[in-house]
């Protein structure tokens, strides 16, 4: 059984003085994976006894980045999709493993006025071509901070944000494209109708005690991965960052 868990930290030097690390030790993870670590090479030292890390840097300082902390040793370890306009802002690691491929991703906004959203559609393409190449040799599990409230169930006020960043037509397209193409959203296959369960909520407004979120940190699996999943958290009441960590369990 193997434990996975997948959080958006919006800052890991910050994310450390809220309390990161002993949400760490207590969730035990087999594979934790981080996004928005907003760090360089040398500005924070872990000390994660039992892990083995892995990180990928955006080139732009403060921003983006992600990580992978992972007991177990993996077969190889990649960085970005090797496609050079993607690669610059430390999105997307991939761990491989001997029964699967790891992924952690941290999907472009596309932002104010969607000034990125023609950017995005690019990127989305281009990574379920990624995914799908990644699949050819064994089940992939993609987890991370996907920018999309796929269904209206997924957000507190969908018909205001229907042509916000992370709530249009098209990103919404994409997500389902991307489950069509053989994805399982897995937090939906256990709680396909429950309402309310977001991941992500507004620092404005006091949005996270009226639980006026968003769904958008997400666990996928290959559909050839169904039958191994055991169950799908949010772990809405952990606090140190505007996301919350996400997990699945699953047999290996």
């Amino acid at each position: 059984m193997k434990k996975l868990i997948s959080w958006n930290v919006n800052g890991l030097r910050a994310c450390v003085d809220k309390g990161f690390l002993s949400f760490f030790k207590e969730a035990d993870a087999d594979i934790f994976c981080l996004q928005e670590t907003k760090l360089q090479e040398g500005q924070i030292t872990l000390d994660l006894p039992g892990y083995h890390q892995y990180w990928n840097y955006a080139e732009k300082k403060g921003y983006s980045g992600t990580a992978i902390f992972s007991k177990e040793e993996p077969v190889s370890v990649s960085c970005g999709m090797g496609i050079s306009q993607h690669d610059h802002e430390g999105r997307i690691i991939t761990l491989e493993f001997k029964n699967f491929y790891v992924v952690t991703v941290y999907t472009p906004n596309s932002q104010d006025e969607l000034k990125r959203l023609d950017y995005r559609m690019e990127w989305e393409d281009d990574f379920l071509q990624y995914l799908k190449n990644l699949e050819k040799n064994k089940p992939v599990i993609v987890c991370g901070d996907m920018n999309v409230a796929h269904k209206e169930i997924d957000l507190k006020n969908p018909k205001t944000n229907r042509r916000n960043a992370g709530f249009t037509d098209e990103e919404r397209e994409k997500f389902t494209t991307l489950l069509k193409a053989g994805f399982t959203d897995t937090f939906r296959r256990f709680y396909p109708d429950l309402e309310g369960a977001y991941s992500w909520w507004s620092y404005r407004f006091k949005a996270r005690e009226k639980n006026a979120g968003w769904r958008i940190d997400y666990f996928l699996v290959s559909n050839s991965l169904d039958n191994a999943l055991k169950d799908a958290v949010i772990y809405k009441d952990i606090l140190g960052s505007d996301h919350c960590p996400v997990g699945i369990t699953i047999e290996d």
